[in-house]
């Protein structure tokens, strides 16, 4: 706002002189009338102005000198007329050859001429100032037409003018005041702050400087409404001097779009507050205006884009303390106890003025309801002659402290938690009292002040307190003013007891209260941690090992048309997977957070643990296709599989890298971010798989224990429910069902949880390896009988033609004798109750 006003091409701040003066602008010429904080116009001579020199052909005097820049002229105005329901009157104007402004019979108006070619008027109404200070501001171009601002807001237009002859006298001076006709009786005035830029100002520059006017200028120096006054001594004061700023906040009301402008506002407020005594009734509309603009600063949109929230709110909240305590010390005293209380959707409030010998209970308690609230002893209040007391609950604010920086406060205890954020975790709470109260030095002596505050989680912070892998630290804080800004403390309270649900706290001073609630993950002590890393590292390097044996014996058996199917196709591709993803994952550890390569390794195990669950979908999808429902012929199930296991990932970790690239690698690990949600572009597609696979386990179960129990009934089998057992087994690994432990153990933090996630995650290689390549009958034969072919192939002592592997030998019959089927899964009706596991 003050850039704004440096950048005027004519200023007069008509700044406090008692009686006649005679002025000089910069440019010499004289300025004669009554200044007190303004150019107070009587009828007095008929004619009073003000000359503010002469301006020939200058854009003031002609406006089409002044370019496409256009012009804008600025002042406060006010009128005061005793006898206004007399006569009408015609007055309190400001007239040059260019422009005239003037109120008329309760119209005000902006009358816009040029001259020369183009004989030009534009005219624009607005209601006038009556008895209160009101900025006046019009600019105009020549493309734009007239715009007129009353008091920072656009008020009216005319965008055209007309053409227009009768102007009248086209002096080149610039007056303020009333025109000389003697016939007329003219309006008492005041004006201020007479500006002129020779450019049009911007909506957003008219806002700044008339936010930044009404704190230096008009709250600060005027006293509404004025009685008449005459050339001898200071106006004199009315008895009601809160009335113009309560109707200037009602007035404001939604005016505001910019958070700066409006707290600059606001903290004007708190300075320009008369020091005279105010009734009961003019405290609680104050208050009640203050607050309800207070809430219009609370609703102001974009707050999350704003940096330094907490700075803000902590000097709103010293900006509402200062407001409140000007007017509880200025009550009138001629009625003690007063007391003004009342609620608005900002706070619960009372204001107190009273002596300390009507207090006839143990302690004082502010609200004298609710699960939150202060309690004084009324020992404190001894030995004083009258005290003040204002106490506020604020209903919301505490939600605007969130995420401090540990580091930014003088709390130790949560500072050496560096980097885990605070926020508010209960209503902010304040009261004060004047004079001080006597209270103890030492927090385990008396008396003290007792601080009872229910918290208010939000879902997510109850969510983190509930997590037994977090620790939750309380602190009964405030914010200490001491250094000029809010700075939140905990020096001088201690917290005596309390839970998740409440916190009563003990402190030896007043100010402004919250719980702070700082949440921190546990951490696994030396012995667990090596011993869980030592799991990881033998069990992922065995698993290395396996995997790469099973892919080299997939790859050699390959022209063995049972191992060529599309079920091994399935499970090679799973092996891939999990062995990259391991790979990747003991080569992570040896990076630290924050790097390139450690940023590449995130991505890069973020992409391979989702193929490896992807896989693991496929895994389910062909199981269930097998034994439940047959759809699809095999190669397209082929193509959708591939889509699937590489494509699916491949999509989502590309979506999630680009959304939040940030998130990767920087905290703690090579890994995703725990903080802001990235790592569920993880956990989200993994639980998906999880539940899926268990529903297609159970449901493969099912059929594997009923086609158990006919071959028990038919053939006594008594092994046909171990084969169930042994189904289940094989197919835990390739189903991913290990992974629920691992979500047992990061939700619970049970440490059994934990070791169980490491053994079977770290093994699932081993385990596929074993169930699938190792114990598979399939493999078994097709291994048998192609070392049978490399054994007959290099014998030098047969010289016949070995034929290509057919299925005689893939049975395992050599040609000319009767085929033996191997244990193949057989779809067929007569087959329908033998099992084999090599199918899956």
């Amino acid at each position: 706002g003050f850039k704004v006003l440096a950048s005027a091409s004519h200023y007069w701040p008509l700044e406090h002189v008692d009686g006649i003066h005679e002025f000089r602008d910069t440019n010499g010429d004289i300025v004669e009338g009554m200044v007190n904080k303004g150019i107070y116009v009587t009828k007095k001579k008929g004619v009073t102005f003000l000359i503010f020199g002469s301006y020939q052909n200058s854009c003031i005097s002609n406006p089409e000198v002044c370019g496409p820049e256009g012009v804008t002229f600025s002042f406060f105005w006010k009128t005061q007329d005793q006898q206004t329901k007399l006569l009408p009157a015609s007055g309190g104007q400001v007239i040059s050859s260019g422009f005239k402004i003037c109120s008329n019979e309760g119209e005000g108006s902006v009358e816009f001429y040029t001259r020369g070619n183009a004989m030009m008027k534009w005219k624009a109404s607005f209601t006038p100032p009556g008895p209160y200070w009101t900025h006046i501001l019009f600019t105009w171009k020549s493309r734009e037409g007239l715009k007129v601002y009353v008091n920072g807001t656009l008020s009216t237009t005319d965008p055209d003018g007309k053409v227009f002859y009768d102007y009248g006298d086209s002096s080149a001076n610039l007056l303020t005041g009333t025109e000389g006709d003697q016939t007329k009786r003219y309006v008492n005035g005041a004006f201020d702050e007479f500006i002129i830029w020779e450019r049009a100002l911007t909506p957003n520059e008219i806002e700044q400087y008339f936010t930044a006017a009404i704190g230096m200028q008009v709250l600060l120096s005027s006293t509404l409404p004025w009685s008449v006054m005459t050339t001898t001594t200071k106006p004199v004061l009315s008895t009601n001097a809160y009335r113009p700023i309560i109707t200037n906040l009602t007035e404001q009301r939604g005016n505001f779009r910019s958070h700066d402008i409006m707290l600059g506002y606001l903290e004007n407020i708190s300075f320009s507050l008369p020091n005279e005594s105010l009734s009961e009734s003019t405290a609680l509309s104050l208050t009640e205006a203050f607050l309800k603009a207070i809430e219009d600063f609370l609703l102001l949109p974009h707050w999350g884009e704003v940096p330094e929230t907490t700075h803000i709110f902590g000097s709103v909240i010293q900006t509402i303390d200062s407001v409140m305590a000007h007017m509880t010390c200025n009550l009138e005293e001629n009625l003690l106890p007063l007391t003004v209380e009342g609620t608005s959707t900002v706070a619960d409030y009372t204001l107190v003025k009273m002596h300390p010998q009507t207090l006839n209970l143990s302690h004082y308690r502010f609200p004298s309801r609710g699960q939150s609230y202060i309690s004084i002893p009324s020992e404190a209040f001894h030995e004083k002659a009258w005290i003040t007391i204002v106490g506020l609950l604020y209903h919301n604010m505490h939600y605007f402290f969130n995420n401090i920086n540990p580091m930014d406060t003088k709390i130790a205890e949560a500072a050496a938690y560096k980097g885990y954020m605070i926020s508010a975790t209960s209503y902010l709470i304040s009261i004060k009292v004047e004079p001080l109260p006597k209270l103890s030095q030492n927090l385990s002596g008396f008396p003290l002040i007792t601080i009872h505050l229910a918290h208010k989680l939000t879902p997510r912070q109850y969510s983190q307190a509930l997590n037994k892998s977090n620790r939750v630290h309380l602190y009964c804080a405030f914010l200490d003013y001491s250094n000029g800004t809010g700075v939140w403390s905990n020096e001088g309270c201690v917290r005596g007891s309390g839970d998740l649900n409440y916190s009563v706290c003990l402190c030896n001073h007043l100010t402004n209260f919250a719980i702070l609630m700082q949440v921190v993950p546990l951490k696994l002590t030396r012995e667990h941690q090596v011993a869980l890393s030592s799991i990881t590292y033998i069990g992922c390097a065995l698993s290395i090992f396996c995997l790469t044996i099973t892919l080299v014996t997939f790859a050699i058996l390959s022209s063995v048309s049972t191992i060529r199917n599309q079920r091994y196709h399935i499970h090679a591709n799973l092996s891939f997977a999990v062995l990259v993803a391991q790979i990747l994952l003991l080569t992570s550890f040896q990076f630290s957070p924050g790097t390139v390569p450690c940023k590449i390794l995130a991505i890069l195990l973020h992409f391979f643990f989702l193929s490896a669950f992807a896989w693991m979908l496929v895994e389910g999808f062909h199981l269930y296709s097998m034994v439940i429902k047959v759809f699809g012929s095999e190669e397209s199930k082929h193509l959708y599989y591939y889509g699937i296991g590489w494509g699916c990932p491949l999509v989502i970790c590309a979506i999630s890298a680009i959304s939040s690239l940030e998130s990767y690698g920087e905290s703690g690990n090579c890994w995703l971010s725990l903080e802001n949600g990235a790592i569920w572009a993880f956990v989200a597609p993994a639980l998906f798989v999880i539940l899926v696979n268990i529903g297609i386990l159970i449901a493969v179960t099912r059929v594997i224990s009923r086609i158990s129990a006919d071959n028990y009934k038919v053939h006594g089998d008594a092994n046909a429910f171990k084969l169930t057992a042994k189904a289940v087994a094989v197919l835990l690994p390739i189903l991913g069902s290990s992974w629920i432990f691992g979500i047992l153990a990061v939700n619970a933090h049970a440490l059994v949880f934990q070791y169980i996630f490491a053994v079977f995650n770290s093994l699932q290689g081993f385990f596929m390896f074993l169930f699938h390549c190792l114990l598979n009958s399939e493999v078994r034969a097709a291994f048998k009988h192609k070392t049978k072919v490399w054994s007959l192939t290099s014998s030098s002592t047969r010289n016949i033609n070995v034929k290509p592997f057919n299925s005689d030998i893939m049975t395992g019959n050599r040609p000319g004798t009767t085929p033996t089927k191997l244990n193949t899964w057989d779809k067929s009706t007569n087959s329908a109750n033998r099992i084999d596991l090599s199918a899956v």
